[in-house]
């Protein structure tokens, strides 16, 4: 029998480390935005010589992903493709503001440096693609000197702060609230304090009444409300006799599980704006449980849970403030500005030289606060500004796409039509703004020569698609080239299809195509078909933002990519021959069970439905996409 004491003792088994142990690790080890001359070290030495941590995560912090190879995430492994040696980047643009020389130099690097190929994503920024690691170092010396970066566009950090593109010159507009989303943006960004948050955190800040920024699906979202000021007469008009401020809302999110953002019973002055936000942002670094998991990281989680409410919320920011806030305004508040109809104008009105008197509404509507109707906010169309004579000009970018000819020209176009100014919404689509109105006829011809159009049909206003297997490793499906085909056979099969519809495409469960808020939302899947793996479409309806914001119902039926378009036909004439006078498609869909949608995307009876699809779980690893 062998001697015990001569035998070694085996060391202990270090348990595997978990992707969000891993994270919270190398995060703790570096803050990126201080560590970018090893960038420039890498770009000097080759791509070989580039770090995994830098592939794997410190690239985010400077809004860069690697690119994929275009197959995504079945090309690869553990849910994720393979990536190739290009980058894709995304400049961030606060509020979705810049000017004509940003974006003429922006249009200049994507002829240079990405094949010519951009996209407006839906939080307000410009995505390029097909960077190499050597023009990482030159896209960013260029931005910098135009006053623009990538830093915060991605990663576990504040991400571009979203606001209404016509804040300062929408004549409904409670209050310009660009300049407190760039003074966020300034104060998050790249601030040291604030490099390793649990998650990405999403702020929205806005002024006017459509909430065009989705304050309900932000981490964040700030809300412009009035209320009397002390003394005031009960019910008055008055502007001087009301105090603007805003309501707060957090824990808002998409991804694969939907939450809509939580109201905070308080009214936040001007004067604490600011600080309310960073607070809420101080709070969410704190609360470790949220570094555990990776996908239930989000401050949404919180309420989902961990069993926080609206009241415990306002304790900890009360807390984290050091003073009480106010309560919300209460019945007696004054008139502002309502919620309104958000159709274009017509092509006529733009000659309108006088602002009209905005409409009003009651102090009861007023003190639960004006949450919009479902409408479109994309501001699409001619918008006539609150200076008199002049008018925004919102061209619609179908699924986001843009090349850097177009960029230059739409440069070219804000000089000569208006004062160089451009606004990106998160609709993805673009904006002239301060443009004379007996100049917004020719500036619409301009336009349409480079394949921007103002009067667009509803499957066209209404398309979102995120990046899709195109450049995203985590993709299951095509999207923007999809969406683009979608869009033109259903503007063929129902051509005087009159209604509004937001027609949302993303490539995996992770909703960066936010289908979870259209109404109807088609999610990236594959199928067999004749024994070969094809793109398909899981089909989701009903969703919304505003009165009646919901997540969309999941309908258990999935399509192959190629008949999609006649699913949606079946859907849509259903919906045409029953829908009662006045009834829109989200009405429509609220009344109706799922049984008999998905009979009519089957193409038969409720009594002979096949039993529902199951929806995919998320992807394997808990990964998350580059959501936009």
């Amino acid at each position: 029998m062998p001697d015990t004491a001569t035998l070694a003792v085996p060391a202990p088994v270090s348990p595997k480390e978990s992707k969000a142990q891993k994270s919270e690790r190398l995060k703790l080890a570096k803050n990126p935005w201080d560590a970018w001359d090893e960038v420039r070290e890498f770009a000097k030495n080759g791509r070989d010589s580039v770090l995994p941590e830098w592939t794997g995560l410190y690239f985010k912090w400077w809004g860069i992903y690697t690119q994929g190879d275009g197959i995504g995430a079945t090309g690869g492994v553990g849910g994720e493709g393979r990536a190739t040696e290009f980058f894709m980047m995304r400049i961030g643009l606060p509020n979705g503001m810049l000017t004509s020389h940003q974006l003429r130099v922006i249009g200049e690097i994507t002829r240079k440096h990405a094949r010519n190929l951009a996209d407006i994503t839906t939080r307000q920024n410009i995505q390029l693609h097909w960077l190499t690691l050597e023009s990482l170092v030159d896209v960013v010396d260029q931005l910098t000197l135009i006053g623009l970066s990538p830093k915060g566009a991605c990663g576990d950090v504040v991400r571009n702060v979203t606001g209404c593109p016509l804040a300062g010159l929408d004549r409904h507009e409670l209050i310009d609230s660009s300049p407190l989303a760039v003074e966020i943006a300034h104060t998050l960004t790249a601030n040291p304090d604030f490099y390793n948050l649990p998650r990405k955190f999403k702020i929205s800040v806005s002024g006017c009444p459509l909430w065009c920024s989705y304050p309900e699906i932000n981490d964040v979202g700030l809300t412009a409300i009035a209320r009397p000021r002390p003394g005031s007469q009960p019910g008055s008009s008055d502007p001087s006799e009301t105090e603007i401020g805003y309501t707060l809302r957090v824990g808002g999110g998409l991804s694969t599980e939907p939450h809509i953002a939580v109201r905070i019973p308080a009214f936040i002055r001007q004067d604490q704006a600011l600080a309310a936000v960073v607070a809420t942002a101080e709070i969410f670094r704190e609360q470790q449980e949220l570094r555990e998991n990776r996908t239930r990281a989000r401050l949404k989680y919180l309420f989902m849970r961990h069993g926080w409410t609206a009241e415990s919320f306002l304790r900890a920011l009360e807390a984290k403030l050091g003073y009480k806030l106010d309560p919300p305004p209460t019945a007696g508040a004054p008139s502002s500005p309502t919620a309104f109809s958000s159709e274009r104008v017509g092509l006529d009105s733009a000659d309108q030289s006088e602002p009209q008197a905005p409409q009003t509404t009651d102090a009861a509507q007023l003190q639960q606060d004006q949450i919009p109707d479902d409408i479109y906010r994309d501001h699409i169309g001619i918008t006539p500004q609150r200076e008199p004579g002049l008018s925004a000009v919102g061209a619609s970018v179908l699924r986001g796409r843009l090349s850097g000819d177009q960029l230059v020209r739409l440069a070219d176009l804000a000089d000569q039509f208006g004062n160089g100014h451009l606004r990106a919404t998160i609709m993805q689509n673009i904006i002239v703004v301060n443009v004379p109105n007996h100049r917004v006829h020719a500036l619409i011809a301009e336009l349409r020569k480079i394949d921007l159009h103002v009067d667009v049909t509803p499957f066209w206003r209404g398309a979102i698609a995120c990046t899709g297997t195109e450049f995203c490793k985590l993709a299951v499906a095509e999207t923007k080239a999809f969406s683009k085909w979608l869009v033109a056979e259903m503007e063929e099969r129902l051509p005087t299809f009159d209604q509004q519809i937001k027609l949302h495409v993303t490539g995996c469960t992770n909703s960066c195509g936010q289908h979870w808020i259209a109404d109807i939302g088609l999610e990236g899947k594959k199928i067999k078909q004749n024994g070969a793996l094809v793109d398909a479409f899981f089909f989701c309806v009903g969703g919304s933002v505003g009165k009646f914001a919901r997540p969309a119902r999941t309908l258990g039926y999935r399509a192959a990519a190629d008949d999609v378009p006649a699913a949606i036909e079946r859907l849509l004439r259903a919906y045409l021959e029953a829908r009662t006078p006045g009834e829109d498609l989200r009405a429509y869909f609220s009344r109706t069970d799922d049984e008999i949608l998905r009979a009519h995307l089957n193409n038969t009876t409720p009594a002979n439905l096949p039993p529902p699809d199951p929806r995919d779980p998320a992807p394997a690893g808990g990964r998350h996409a580059p959501d936009a």
